[in-house]
């Protein structure tokens, strides 16, 4: 197989704190001999656990990218055993035009993991993570929130795995990152995630939502800034105390896909229902008006498919036929 034209700027055997970029050639119009310059900075001191940390796999989703590139700016060295690798904006191209896609090959990186060596810009960078990252990684965290056109409740989630061992190992891993819900995910389609190659490459992975609406706030940064280290010092590679929410982080569970509602309707939403709402099974969640006429027969009601917490709800207030109105997770 090809071997992948990235090429790091830093030493990832050297200790000590180093910063630099994972360059990538991108020959283009402007830049004949140009490169895509993906920042990335790595604490190492001596033997220890690697924890690989990610934010901007999606490029409008603003926690991880705000929480990691505030955390790769330390100079406590001392407080590390072992190594940490963080890149801030995976999807770089993506976080500069503030779009989910890459607006290079209009790629969706977490859609087209493993990757290939010699394919368009994002797949490239797939490949990178699948093939050098990944495997020097024994945890991996990779911070989400809901981008332009949904909004969650913060949430750390894990998955459930045919390894049960590797399973538990997860569970406790973003149970320790300290978000105020934790969920057992279940995904719409898990071919070609981040997620799903990591998994599978038997590391510890944690993921998360903690927001959305194309922007961030002070109480989700804090979320993901505070989760950050969490996960760090559970590894044991960071020396700190944990320091987790005030109250005790609500446990949330997917068990099958009646926990999603999509839409079958286009139109204008109003909503009946908040996040963190309580509801039950044949509440009303939203009604979907159509804006080509007026008449008291045309609103569609959407009611709730199951019992549970609303933590997710589409955020701009006009919807497509086919967009995730809402998901409900059942209170463990």
């Amino acid at each position: 197989m090809r071997n992948n034209p990235i090429t790091p700027t830093i030493d990832f055997d050297k200790d000590g704190i180093q910063h630099g970029f994972l360059r990538l050639p991108y020959s283009r119009n402007d830049s004949a001999w140009g490169a895509v310059m993906i920042p990335v900075t790595q604490f190492k001191n001596g033997d220890g656990p690697t924890a690989l940390m990610t934010g901007g796999n999606h490029g409008d989703e603003y926690e991880g990218p705000i929480a990691l590139y505030n955390f790769a700016n330390r100079t406590d060295i001392e407080s590390f055993h072992g190594r940490v690798i963080v890149v801030p904006a995976m999807n770089f191209p993506a976080f500069q035009a503030a779009t989910r896609v890459s607006p290079v090959d209009q790629l969706n990186l977490n859609r087209i993991f493993p990757g290939r060596p010699d394919g368009s810009l994002s797949e490239v960078i797939a490949d990178y993570f699948s093939r050098t990252l990944v495997p020097m990684a024994d945890y991996v965290l990779d911070i989400h929130s809901g981008g332009k056109t949904l909004d969650f409740v913060p949430f750390a989630a894990s998955h459930i795995l045919d390894d049960k061992q590797q399973q538990a190992a997860c569970e406790e891993a973003a149970r320790a990152f300290g978000a105020p819900h934790y969920l057992q995910m279940l995904e719409i389609d898990a071919a070609g995630l981040y997620d799903t190659m990591v998994e599978e490459a038997g590391k510890v992975f944690v993921t998360t939502e903690l927001g959305g609406g194309g922007t961030s706030s002070p109480y989700t940064v804090e979320i993901a800034r505070r989760g950050v280290d969490n996960f760090l010092i559970h590894a044991g590679i960071l020396n700190a105390d944990p320091q987790m929410p005030k109250h005790d982080s609500v446990s949330l569970d997917m068990p099958d896909f009646r926990s999603f509602i999509f839409c079958e309707h286009a139109g204008l939403v109003e909503p009946c229902v908040a996040l963190g709402d309580i509801v039950h099974e044949g509440d009303l969640v939203a009604r979907i008006h159509s804006t080509e006429r007026t008449s008291p027969e045309l609103p569609a009601e959407y009611r709730a498919p199951r019992d549970g917490m609303v933590i997710c709800r589409h955020v701009p207030s006009l919807i497509k036929i086919g967009d995730c109105l809402n998901v409900i997770a059942e209170v463990v």
